[in-house]
C-alpha cells in the first residue's frame, strides 16, 4: 500500500514538471526566409518578401528571416526568439551576420533578434525605432505585409551602411505628450537613488548607481539613447551634489529629498532549400507591441 502511494506521488510529481516544457511554443523548422504560421500574408505577398530577402543574402551574405506565429505564451517574445534563433542558426558561422523579425500577432508583440557580427550595424537603439517607428504604426492600422516589408527593407539600409532617416515629426509630438510622466518619474528615481544607494554603495558610487536607474527610466519612457545619457548624468550629478550638501547637513536631515502549439495556419514558405550559416545570437535586438 505504502509502495503504492508512493509510486502515485511520485508520477503526479513527474507530471507537474513536464507540464511547463509541454506547454511551450516549438519552433518550426525553418525551409524559407519566410515563415507564416498565421495565414496573414498571402502566397504573393510571401513570394515577394522571399525573393526580396534571397536577392539581399546573394548580395551581402548576410541572412535575414521573417516568423510570424500566433503566440509565444507563456513564454515573453524575448524568450522564444532567442530560442528560435539558438534552433535556425540565421547568419554565416563565424561571422554571425543573422537578423530575424519575430511577430507574436495575437500577442501584438515583435521582436528583432540581432546576431552578434551585426550589433555594431544594428544597435539595440536603431532597432528599436525599427520597431517603434517603422513596423508598429503599419501593424496598427492592420498592414502586416506593409509593416514586414518596410521593416526589413530598414534593417538591410543598415546592414549595407545606411542610416536611417531622421525620426518622423509625430514621433517629436509623442515625446512631448510624455515630458510630464518622464519628469515624474525623474524626480522619484532621484528620491530612491538618494535615499537607498548612497547608504549602501557611499557617495560616489551610489550617485552613479542613481544616474543609471534615472537613464534606465528616461530610456524606457522615451527609447532615444541621447536622452537616457543626459538623464543619467543630470540625475548622477543632482544626487552627488545632493550627498555632499547632506554630510555638511544642508538641505535634508536625513540624508535624502524628503522624509499553445502552431494552431492557427499551416506552415507557409517562399521556397525550399533555405537553411541557417551557423550563426550566433547574443541577445541584441529590441521588442514592442502595437
Amino acid at each position: 500500500m505504502l509502495r503504492r502511494w508512493v509510486a502515485s506521488i511520485a508520477a503526479g510529481t513527474a507530471l507537474l514538471l513536464a507540464l511547463p516544457a509541454a506547454a511551450e511554443v516549438a519552433v518550426p523548422p525553418i525551409a524559407a526566409h519566410v515563415t507564416d504560421l498565421t495565414g496573414t500574408l498571402s502566397g504573393s505577398q510571401i513570394q515577394a518578401l522571399e525573393s526580396r530577402l534571397r536577392d539581399f543574402e546573394r548580395a551581402k551574405g548576410s541572412q535575414l528571416a521573417v516568423l510570424l506565429l500566433p503566440s509565444t505564451q507563456p513564454e515573453t517574445i524575448e524568450q522564444y526568439s532567442i530560442r528560435v534563433a539558438e534552433a535556425w542558426k540565421i547568419g554565416r558561422a563565424r561571422v554571425d551576420d543573422g537578423v530575424i523579425l519575430v511577430i507574436a500577432k495575437n500577442d501584438r508583440k515583435l521582436r528583432i533578434e540581432v546576431g552578434r557580427g551585426l550589433e555594431g550595424a544594428i544597435p539595440d537603439a536603431l532597432a528599436k525605432r525599427i520597431v517603434s517607428d517603422v513596423i508598429a504604426p503599419r501593424f496598427k492600422s492592420v498592414d502586416f505585409f506593409g509593416g514586414v516589408s518596410a521593416g526589413c527593407d530598414a534593417l538591410i539600409k543598415l546592414i549595407e551602411g545606411e542610416a536611417l532617416p531622421p525620426a518622423p515629426k509625430s514621433r517629436q509630438i509623442d515625446l512631448r505628450g510624455i515630458d510630464f510622466q518622464t519628469i515624474f518619474w525623474f524626480f522619484v528615481a532621484l528620491v530612491i537613488g538618494d535615499a537607498i544607494f548612497r547608504r549602501v554603495f557611499g557617495r560616489v558610487t551610489g550617485a552613479a548607481v542613481s544616474g543609471a536607474l534615472v537613464g534606465a527610466i528616461v530610456w524606457f519612457a522615451v527609447g532615444v539613447l541621447a536622452f537616457a545619457v543626459i538623464g543619467s548624468l543630470i540625475g548622477f550629478f543632482i544626487t552627488l551634489i545632493n550627498g555632499m550638501a547632506s554630510r555638511r547637513g544642508g538641505w535634508t536631515s536625513g540624508g535624502g529629498w524628503g522624509g499553445s502549439g502552431w494552431s492557427g495556419g499551416g506552415f507557409s514558405g517562399g521556397g525550399g532549400g533555405f537553411s541557417g550559416g551557423g550563426g550566433d545570437f547574443g541577445g541584441g535586438g529590441a521588442s514592442g507591441s502595437w
